[in-house]
């Protein structure tokens, strides 16, 4: 990211700047904890209540609608979701649940303080988010020594995972309100199993087909038809926050 902004580094310090920093880490650690206390399916399913907590949130603080039809397809998505992890839920790991639920919340304050920077710059709150993530974490770093594997895994989520997918969603983010993006996202883990598919020839179940598809399909409907709304409404004022 550093790399990316060239000297064209701006920490203003702002609340959203910092509060944004803090949610980002907290999501970041929340999440990886809860992989370890519970399994996989029941993590990435829990964080992915984010689109609840972004809806209920964003009106009350960036004060952007969200209709009964957004509300129809957050629960289509999140049905969907459930069927997509269906063969690989849990009941197990109560506190692994609680920092997956935690990591949803938190997430989805991160991609609204985002949002609320959408006239500025908003790597730098990416970038403060990695810095104060690395510190809290540091106590960890000696716990074992890290092997070759593990530093090609480091750099490949440094460099493309983290580095840059978020130069494109901070620039994405700007543009699109903050239940898209956070619906938007919620395609990622659904192209776990197609890189599976791809690589190792694992075919996806049923369950998780159908549930892929109700997702794909309800976001790709929601966006096909906020765009045709966007184009027939008036430009808005921008917003000052």
């Amino acid at each position: 990211m550093i790399a990316w902004l060239r000297g064209r580094l701006h920490f203003n310090f702002s609340y959203p700047q910092l509060a944004g920093a803090l949610a980002y880490a907290i999501t970041m650690i929340l999440f990886v904890s809860a992989t370890k206390m519970t399994t996989a399916a029941n993590a990435i399913l829990l964080q992915y209540t984010a689109p609840v907590f972004t809806a209920l949130l964003g009106g009350w603080i960036l004060k952007e609608k969200v209709t009964r039809f957004d509300w129809l397809i957050i629960a289509t998505v999140i049905g969907g979701m459930f069927l997509f992890f269906i063969d690989r839920l849990s009941l197990a790991g109560f506190w692994g649940n609680i920092m997956a639920i935690s990591s949803g919340i938190s997430m989805s304050y991160f991609i609204l303080c985002m949002r609320m920077q959408k006239d500025a710059s908003t790597l730098e709150t990416i970038l403060l988010g990695n810095i104060l993530t690395a510190l809290i974490c540091t106590p960890f770093y000696f716990q074992q020594t890290p092997t070759l594997v593990n530093w090609l895994a480091l750099f490949y989520m440094g460099t493309l995972q983290i580095g840059l997918s978020f130069i494109i969603y901070s620039t994405a983010i700007r543009c699109v309100k903050a239940i898209d993006a956070v619906l938007m996202q919620v395609v990622d883990p659904l192209l776990n199993p197609v890189w599976v598919f791809l690589i190792i020839g694992e075919a996806p179940g049923t369950w998780a087909i159908a549930g892929g598809l109700i997702v794909l399909i309800a976001v790709t409907y929601r966006n096909i038809r906020v765009n045709r709304n966007n184009k027939k409404a008036p430009l808005e004022a921008p917003v000052s926050y």
